[in-house]
């Protein structure tokens, strides 16, 4: 029998048992309405993590001390680049867009009256150049409250969520004891001149920006910056951005370049194990799919085991029957493939423009990702793809058991037993 008679033959019997194949479709749909639903989540929560990370966090890319890497999280000033404004300049005369940054760890302090008690709690402070941080970050936007802030005033900046927390209102005064570059003790005491209600969660929860000059002062930094940050470039590669950068500074061997990923390498990595983890939900989705196409496959063939008993004695090879039916199996996992498909750039489409709202969660909750609030979907064109392959193929695989099992049946035997 030919390729084509049997791709005959196998469409005649799905059309034939329209409920069957209707609802075996149906299960092969709904596993991969889940995959394509799921995967939209996840590339739209990376992707919008990435560029918090980006316009909040890191720039796309940083000159440092070659020993601040690795200390980065304790935020120390003994690594700063001296001269900042120098290396700024060499970053900007190759029409990058840059500017510096001194960060650092401190405890705020807040009293009774005006604040509703008194107390401390640990954050990270941002020395900014008001004048010139929004070209490579997005602050200004996202002031919520008040007004951004004013070059050489003793005014902060708070994230919404400390804001809240502490009880802070535009006007409150607030004290930060820190650490000067030389280990000596101080204290900066500031008023909050706005709030800052961003994307980033690790923003909305622990920052505090004050105009870079006054921390200067207050630290005693004598010009220097422990970052300097440049945004990403049009017609720029980040690989092209790096070696750009690099031929900048190739004159001062305790300075590097890192980008991004390398700086944010905890946000990554736990982008990816939560990918991973991810992908084993994916897995099960997928399995309880294959059960299901399994299932129904074995009950069709059950069902039909005496035609298949008079095909195999009018002359049909094993072979042959055993194709048929798998053709007939691929053919379910077309039509389940297309109708998810369907279904899944419908849930995409609602997801891209609507999100989903995780803000209670995320509020309370370090997820790792730097997302806020309401969560996009993202559309990821060759998952559509992957998904009607797949469809196809656990379709015939999971089919392949039962049918091997029906052909090996003698074929007095299929003639004789009863559905």
């Amino acid at each position: 029998m030919k390729l084509k008679q049997i791709v005959s033959l196998a469409g005649k019997n799905l059309l034939r048992h329209r409920r069957r194949t209707i609802i075996t479709a149906g299960a092969v749909a709904v596993g991969l309405l889940m995959f394509i639903l799921v995967d939209s989540l996840l590339t739209g929560i990376e992707e919008e993590s990435n560029r918090n990370l980006i316009w909040f966090e890191t720039g796309a890319a940083q000159v440092i001390h070659t020993g601040y890497l690795a200390e980065r999280n304790d935020r120390p000033l003994k690594y700063a680049i001296d001269d900042a404004a120098e290396v700024e300049a060499e970053l900007e005369s190759a029409g990058l867009s840059a500017t510096s940054r001194i960060v650092f760890s401190g405890e705020l302090i807040v009293f009774k009256d005006p604040f509703p008690e008194d107390g401390s709690v640990m954050v990270t402070v941002y020395g900014i150049d008001p004048e010139d941080d929004d070209d490579v970050y997005h602050l200004p936007q996202t002031v919520s409250a008040g007004d951004f802030l004013e070059p050489g005033t003793n005014e902060a900046l708070l994230g919404a969520w400390l804001a809240e927390d502490i009880g802070a209102e535009v006007g409150y005064p607030i004290t930060i004891v820190t650490r000067t570059r030389q280990g000596f003790y101080q204290t900066i005491d500031l008023e909050v001149a706005g709030i800052l209600n961003t994307p980033n969660p690790v923003i909305n929860r622990t920052a505090v920006f004050m105009p870079e000059g006054v921390a200067a002062d207050y630290l005693q930094m004598g010009g220097a910056a422990t970052e300097i940050s440049v945004a990403s470039e049009l017609g720029r590669t980040l690989p092209e951005l790096t070696r750009e950068m690099q031929q900048q500074i190739a004159g001062a061997p305790n300075l590097r370049v890192a980008d991004w990923r390398t700086l944010a390498a905890d946000a990554v990595a736990i982008a990816e194990a939560k990918e991973s983890s991810s992908g084993i939900v994916l897995l099960l989705v997928f399995i309880i799919a294959a059960v299901g196409v399994s299932n129904t496959v074995l009950m069709s063939t059950l069902e039909r085991t005496q035609e298949l008993g008079m095909m195999r004695a009018i002359g049909m090879r094993d072979r042959e029957v055993m194709t048929t039916l798998l053709v007939e199996a691929a053919g379910i996992g077309l039509l389940g493939g297309i109708i998810g498909i369907v279904l899944g750039a419908g849930g995409v489409a609602l997801m891209v423009e609507r999100g989903i709202d995780y803000g209670s969660l995320i509020r309370d909750t370090n997820v790792g990702y730097r997302v806020t609030q309401v969560i996009y979907g993202a559309w990821n064109l060759p998952t559509f793809g992957r998904a009607l392959v797949v469809g196809v193929v656990i379709s015939v695989v999971t089919a392949f058991v039962p049918v091997r099992r029906a052909v090996r049946m003698s074929v007095i035997d299929s003639l004789r037993r009863t559905s």
